[in-house]
């Protein structure tokens, strides 16, 4: 039985387990440490009101950005942090780096919480500042100056072998070839993130761009038109799963290799750095069609209670990040730098072909299309998207009463809520003695009143019969048979088994064959409280090709947010 790691834990806005990127000898001594607190359940941020105040001594420039690149930004800002920057008036400045998803960090732009942001892409200025006019009844912008300092374009991450049975490097790869290949072979894998991360969104652009053979200026009409509509929901129809932003992808990637996926969406810069540190290798695809870039851009929030003496801080660290020594560093790390005048092609530089890199290209780069564009796109996306079966499981033994309960009513709440695809169905089943099915599989458009109100109305009693419950939610999905959607199960629970039939080993067989059947069933757990048999959900999660979280209260709000866009 295949094995993997499922289970993991967060804090608040700290990272919690190791995930080494070997970036060569000039990077010996980095390491980047707990990059899976942000894989998949996004950190919440300091309160609002937690602004970094500024002293007689000293100025806090507070910097929110988007942990896709911790390792390498929270290096430069130490660094920089080391040189003693001061102002003109003798004040040391010091930067505060704080990580954020980038849903968050739009959220929070206008609270003043921090005075710059660094998201991994600049759609998200147009979106801080979207809700600053919405908030405030106004024309004015919040995003004040801004500056790049590196970039990464978008590939496709292969296999070497999987690049070479498609016909690469013979003839260029792209979109159709994907559609292709995962529409003769059934066992072929693939996968993007969702809308929700910049990785995600940019690829979906960049396959309706694909779809109506334009590479600029893409407009409504055109994201809109039947033909490319129905090339989309083709492409989508072959992805395994959505959801996950690319570091969860590419930590699935080291614990279980070519056996998770075949091709995946990421950016440039993270399939040079996996190259640096393993033997088999991946190939970063740059579509044939075209891509767009992750632009990284570092801007000032000129929220009204800017000081002058914060916008000097800024200057000075925009200075320092475009500085040369700076910007040859950047290289190391795997981005390409914003000056031009350091060439890719220097022996030192990683951006190379033996790390699956190409630095003359992409030759197709596509225009960002308007704000009104991408809102259109992201909207009729989910029309497009590859549609799910879910059945939420959720524990009612007594052990589970009072605030366990109430916790796990709130998560389901927002997992309905957050649930957009018009054709996704879900189900509800809740279990203490025995599994009991309270609402079949339904659509949500057709099904979330009555899926809410069955959620309102759970009462805690009885025992645990945690084993028998996951089969239940299981032979309901097999009967359906419906190999044409994402098929998954959702399991809540803070105890140990003790009322079930079925053996744990015997209901781990069913699983694995399960998620490696045609049908592709992929099981999730969330553990309530420290009584629950970690070990066993673990195995659950882990036959079934899904992960184990812990259900802190501080982040069981970005669990359920993210595994309602995974499916």
């Amino acid at each position: 039985m295949a094995k993997r790691k499922a289970r993991r834990r967060r804090t608040t806005g700290r990272p919690q387990r190791a995930f080494i990127w070997v970036l060569g000898a000039a990077l010996a001594v980095f390491a980047l440490c707990g990059v899976s607190v942000w894989l998949l359940f996004r950190p919440e941020a300091a309160p609002a009101n937690r602004t970094a105040a500024s002293s007689r001594r000293e100025v806090v420039l507070r910097v929110a950005y988007t942990p896709e690149k911790q390792a390498t930004f929270e290096a430069l800002v130490t660094d920089y942090n080391a040189t003693r920057p001061r102002l003109p008036n003798g004040k040391r400045v010091r930067v505060e780096a704080v990580p954020l998803e980038a849903d968050l960090l739009v959220e929070q732009a206008s609270e003043n919480a921090f005075q710059a942001v660094n998201p991994d892409s600049s759609i998200w200025l147009e979106e801080i500042d979207r809700l600053w006019q919405e908030g405030h009844a106004t024309e004015a912008f919040l995003v004040g100056e801004r500056t790049h300092y590196m970039v990464s374009p978008i590939v496709i991450a292969m296999w070497r072998e999987v690049a070479a049975q498609m016909g690469y490097p013979e003839r260029a790869l792209g979109w159709q070839d994907l559609l292709s290949v995962a529409a003769r072979n059934p066992d072929f894998k693939w996968s993007h993130p969702s809308p929700t991360t910049a990785s995600g969104l940019l690829a979906i652009l960049a396959t309706f761009y694909a779809a109506s053979g334009t590479t600029r200026g893409l407009t409504e009409q055109q994201a809109t038109a039947p033909e490319t509509l129905e090339y989309v929901r083709r492409l989508e129809a072959t992805v395994k799963h959505y959801g996950e932003g690319e570091l969860a992808v590419m930590q699935h990637i080291e614990e279980q290799g070519r056996a998770y996926l075949d091709a995946f969406v990421v950016p440039e810069q993270l399939v040079v750095q996996y190259n640096l540190g393993h033997a088999e290798k991946l190939l970063a695809i740059y579509p044939l069609e075209g891509t767009l870039w992750q632009d990284h851009p570092l801007a000032l929030l000129e929220h009204p209670d800017r000081t002058d003496e914060e916008r000097q801080a800024y200057a000075l660290f925009k200075e320092y990040l475009l500085s040369e020594s700076v910007q040859h560093k950047i290289l190391q790390y795997g981005y390409r730098p914003a000056d031009v005048r350091i060439s890719l092609d220097a022996p030192e530089s990683p951006i190379r072909s033996e790390n699956g890199a190409d630095p003359q290209q992409p030759h197709t780069t596509l225009q960002v299309p308007s704000a009104g564009v991408i809102e259109v796109v992201k909207n009729v996306w989910w029309y497009t998207k590859r549609p799910a079966n879910v059945y939420l499981v959720v524990d009612t033994s007594g052990s589970m009463a009072g605030r366990k309960l109430s916790d796990a009513q709130a998560a389901l709440r927002l997992f309905l809520e957050e649930v957009r695809g018009p054709e996704d169905r879900v189900g509800l089943i809740s279990f203490a003695d025995r599994p009991h099915e309270r609402v079949p599989l339904v659509r949500i458009t057709e099904g979330r009143a009555r899926l809410s109100e069955e959620v309102e109305v759970l009462e805690a009693g009885g025992n645990t019969a945690l084993l028998d419950s996951v089969l239940f939610a299981l032979e309901r999905l097999e009967a359906l048979n419906d190999s044409g959607r994402i098929n998954a199960i959702v399991v809540m629970t803070d105890g140990q088994e003790n009322a079930s039939a079925i053996s744990r080993e015997a209901l781990l067989a069913r699983l694995e064959a399960a998620y490696h059947s045609g049908l592709r069933v992929v099981v999730f757990c969330v553990a309530y409280g420290r009584s629950a048999d970690m070990k066993t959900l673990e195995a659950i999660s882990g036959a079934a090709g899904g992960f184990t979280s812990t259900s802190e209260p501080e982040t069981i709000r970005a669990l359920y947010k993210a595994l309602s866009t995974y499916f």
